[in-house]
């Protein structure tokens, strides 16, 4: 099987069965997520999982009562950074340079770089940013999901501020971001699952561009090397 073909069979169910997913299933999605790349590789988020019936409960009165979220096997939070201090992100560089077995101070000029950046993008931007890599781990793992045959369905729709008092992130430096609801379809009752999938054509979705389509009117900066910053 392809990854294609398993995109091709997965759809966002909207009845699931209750029936629980195999522990290795499971870790191999949540492995899939752990190891998608994320900017500067500081992998500002987490992932919270969830099985216990009477939480799930209480987690679908704040989703808008979407039933895959009592249905399901296992909820996946996904919950990101609500900035960026000097403290988190040399917690970071830190640990990755220990793994390596390089000096601490090695991505010291680098780290520098990209607090300024972010100080000056301001506490929103920040908190934004952060959470657009949590996507990133969240579509690996829909995409291992269907490589597993396990149904999986994106939820946005709930009250992130409802959830993040439930699951006790408020003050913690975390901020939820999205869920997917993992387990199996439940075919008679699911509308959708024999619903042709339907995406934006290719010609309409692809765009080959060259330097003539190009604009030639910007003011581009200067050419910047990171790699500069890093201690050789």
């Amino acid at each position: 099987m392809s990854l294609l073909t398993d995109l091709e069979w997965r759809y966002a169910t909207k009845k699931m069965n209750g029936k629980k997913i195999p522990q290795e299933k499971l870790d191999y999605i949540l492995e899939a997520a752990r190891l998608a790349p994320s900017s500067s590789g500081l992998q500002q988020y987490k992932v919270i999982v969830i099985s216990d019936s009477a939480l799930l409960e209480r987690i679908r009165l704040v989703a808008y009562d979407q039933s895959q979220i009592t249905d399901c096997s296992h909820l996946l939070v996904f919950a990101a950074w609500d900035g960026y201090t000097d403290e988190r992100i040399s917690n970071v560089f830190n640990y990755i340079m220990d793994e390596r077995g390089l000096p601490h101070e090695t991505m010291d000029g680098y780290k520098q770089v990209i607090l300024d950046l972010y100080e000056r993008s301001g506490q929103e931007w920040q908190a934004h940013h952060a959470a657009k890599q949590s996507y990133i781990s969240f579509a690996m793992a829909i995409a291992a999901a269907a490589e597993q045959k396990v149904d999986a369905t994106p939820i946005e729709g709930f009250l992130s501020e409802k959830l993040d008092e439930l699951l006790n992130l408020k003050g913690s430096g975390y901020k939820s971001t999205v869920i997917l609801p993992l387990g199996y379809r439940e075919s008679e009752q699911d509308w959708l699952v024999n619903m042709k999938k339907v995406r934006t054509p290719k010609s309409m979705f692809i765009t080959e561009m060259t330097m003539a389509d190009a604009s030639t009117d910007v003011d581009l900066p200067a050419p910047m090397n990171l790699d500069s910053f890093v201690q050789k």
